[in-house]
């Protein structure tokens, strides 16, 4: 193929996405590989897919996202979420992989608030982003780019007092705490009662953020957020109940793309840094 073309790639706690955009934006093809527990397996997956699956392409840019902590300048994922690696360099051992091509990486949540951003098309200038899944995660994006003071943003790790200890927001209002507590999966739970319970979690977390970002529209992506309208009027209401005059509540919407926003994320990415 003799066109030029971009590669996303999304790090997922069970599964890798690799995506492969044409420069206008269309992905035109995609494949998945099981995430394995070690990382440099993980490297020789990918890089098998690459030669492979996906050895048609030449691609002139690669953008990786990453579930947890970057050090930009050196190129290292910090910490990987729910992935046992730390100190890894993403950015030199995907050069390896694909030396004819610009490597980028960012954080998945930051890219998947990325691509919701621009899919509202400029109707805010402040997006709060919010990815409500294994764990929670969160972007902020100020007119149209990743806000890079809030480049590690991690709300999920927000600190509160519930049920009388110290805990961090996701352990007690992310998909894996609905599941552990009700037993279902977001997709399979019907109950209203269980759903309205659950948005009062959702709002303990998001009034700070509120006050804290000040967003003009929060948009709800990830496993759950992908269920976002059973929640969403009960997560209003609890909003309401709380309000602060000196706090605003902004549009709640749900992504518009909540399982691949992130790789299209990559690609507005790349087309930012190229």
């Amino acid at each position: 193929m003799g066109q030029d073309y971009y590669l996303g790639i999304d790090i997922g706690g069970t599964k890798t996405l690799l995506a492969v955009f044409d420069p206008s934006g269309k992905l035109v093809f995609e494949h998945k590989i099981p995430t394995p527990r070690d990382y440099g397996q993980l490297m020789s997956d990918i890089g098998a897919a690459l030669h492979k699956e996906l050895g048609a392409y030449n691609f002139s840019h690669c953008c990786c996202a990453v579930p947890g902590w970057i050090d930009f300048k050196l190129g290292i994922a910090i910490g990987f979420g729910n992935l046992p690696w730390e100190n890894v360099h993403v950015k030199k051992d995907l050069e390896t992989i694909l030396p004819q091509a610009k490597i980028l990486i960012h954080n998945d949540a930051k890219l998947a608030g990325l691509s919701e951003a621009h899919v509202l098309g400029g109707t805010y200038r402040k997006v709060l982003y919010l990815t409500v899944s294994t764990g929670i995660g969160g972007g902020i994006i100020i007119d149209g780019y990743i806000d890079p003071d809030f480049a590690n943003f991690e709300p999920g790790q927000m600190q509160f007092d519930y049920q009388g200890k110290p805990m961090q927001w996701e352990d007690f209002a992310s998909g894996r705490s609905l599941k552990e507590r009700y037993g279902q999966l977001a997709s399979d739970i019907t109950d209203e009662k269980i759903w309205r319970e659950y948005a009062q979690l959702i709002a303990l977390g998001l009034e700070e953020l509120l006050a804290t970002v000040q967003p003009e529209v929060v948009v709800f992506g990830g496993g759950v957020g992908a269920h976002f309208e059973k929640f969403k009027d009960f997560l209003e209401e609890d909003l309401n109940a709380i309000k602060n005059p000196l706090v605003p509540i902004p549009p709640l919407v749900k992504a518009h793309r909540p399982e691949e926003a992130v790789v299209y994320g990559c690609y507005d990415y790349i087309r930012q840094n190229i």
